[in-house]
């Protein structure tokens, strides 16, 4: 690959959750820098194809990276998820037993760093910028990366909004989206059997996901991972909404990362951990839905209100992008160029204050970006709140750091 470079060579990979709108900012990525005389290589399933290329001519990598051409990239352009595909290695902490067959006598440890292996692969590319699409994690690794020389200019992805130092993260508008299409498609048979209908997103330590949609009138009420919750004052608020609405019945958003109140800990659907100590989370919402049904006689004359609780999983994550996600990821991957051709680096891509900009990479592993429970959300009516939309960003709380 590195005889046929040009002016330079580009890699690409994603990592962490898919959303939509990573194939929108490959595809921007790739047709400008073609264009400025780069070859662009796209790193297949995040870090794990990097990690497990094998340097020798002779052998077949092509499951772990291959060149970009404009013709491969306007075929997924348009669509959701990542045809590169995606996985949450971690190449600073890699389980003995997942070490690559080639690396297996030089490291030996229960966890190893193979991050010296990671650089000599891109040198063996000949890969002059790397440009990793990712979350808070995904991109972690690339501040490491960064730090040991390698020339890093990051795109910030995450349906929570959750990356620091950006306002807007690939995949966010979507989710919002489908979230509200989905509270509205359920309304129906909430109202049709005058249920509680409780709807758990995906959120682990941020709430954006079911803030956003509630305040768009997706729900009446929200609790998310900032604040833990009484479900008691959930229960009574949730049954004086429905005996309040003529059709009779109630919506809450329940993060998947909110904890009741006395509780130590989320609720987990695995104890298995990822390669970054994340065990998978899921529960949360059927957990509330038991606890609202067993308590809402007590709001009720006596009577029990059933409950209809719906995960929305991954199907607020899956198919095509909106306009913002087909947007905003164009404009990001252009950034990146921008950047690229003034020879800079070690920058992360953002919107701030409804401005495209950039900023130090090392702003993703410097704080959290969480929701500002003081300023956004009312905490004895479990909703948000705004008390001034003046001069906000577009989605409201989500400015960042």
């Amino acid at each position: 690959m590195a005889e046929t470079k040009k002016k330079g060579t580009i890699a690409i990979l994603t990592g962490g959750g898919d959303v939509p709108g990573l194939n929108p900012a490959i595809r921007a990525i790739t047709i400008r820098a073609i264009h400025e005389g780069y070859q662009v290589i796209g790193l297949r399933k995040g870090w794990a194809g990097i990690l497990e290329f094998e340097r020798d001519k002779r052998a077949d990598n092509s499951d772990r990276c291959l060149v970009l051409t404009e013709e491969i990239v306007n075929k997924a352009g348009r669509t959701g998820g990542t045809f590169l595909h995606t996985s949450r290695t971690r190449p600073s902490h890699v389980p003995k037993a997942d070490v690559p067959e080639q690396y297996k006598d030089k490291y030996t440890s229960e966890v190893n760093d193979l991050t010296p292996e990671i650089i000599k692969n891109l040198e063996f590319l000949g890969v002059d910028y790397l440009i990793p699409i990712g979350g808070d994690d995904t991109l972690s690794y690339a501040v490491r990366l960064y730090a040991e020389g390698v020339k890093v200019v990051a795109i910030p992805k995450t349906m929570d909004n959750d990356v620091p130092g950006t306002d807007y993260c690939i995949g966010f508008s979507t989710c919002v989206t489908r979230t509200i299409q989905m509270c509205n498609t359920l309304r129906t048979s909430a109202g049709s059997h005058e249920r509680i209908l409780i709807l758990e997103v995906f959120g682990r330590y941020a709430g954006f996901t079911a803030m956003i949609p509630t305040m768009a009138g997706a729900a009446n009420r929200c609790v998310i991972p900032e604040h833990k919750f009484d479900v008691d004052k959930l229960t009574q608020l949730l049954v004086e909404d429905r005996n309040k609405n003529p059709s009779k019945y109630s919506v809450a958003i329940v993060s998947e990362g909110a904890m009741l109140a006395g509780d130590t800990d989320m609720i987990y659907r695995s104890l298995e951990k990822d390669a970054y100590g994340h065990a998978k989370l899921g529960g949360i919402g059927d957990l509330v839905s038991m606890k609202i049904k067993e308590l809402s006689p007590n709001y009720n004359n006596g009577k029990k209100i059933n409950v209809i609780y719906q995960q929305l999983g991954y199907l607020v994550r899956g198919g095509d992008p909106d306009a913002i996600d087909s947007i905003v990821p164009m404009a990001y991957g252009n950034l990146a160029l921008d950047l690229i051709l003034k020879g800079i680096h070690g920058r992360l891509v953002v919107l701030r204050n409804g401005r495209y900009d950039n900023a130090p990479i090392d702003v993703v592993t410097s704080t959290n970006k969480k929701i500002d429970i003081k300023r956004h959300y009312n905490t004895d009516r479990l909703r948000p709140h705004y008390k001034s939309f003046e001069f906000q960003p577009l989605f409201l709380m989500t400015g960042g750091s």
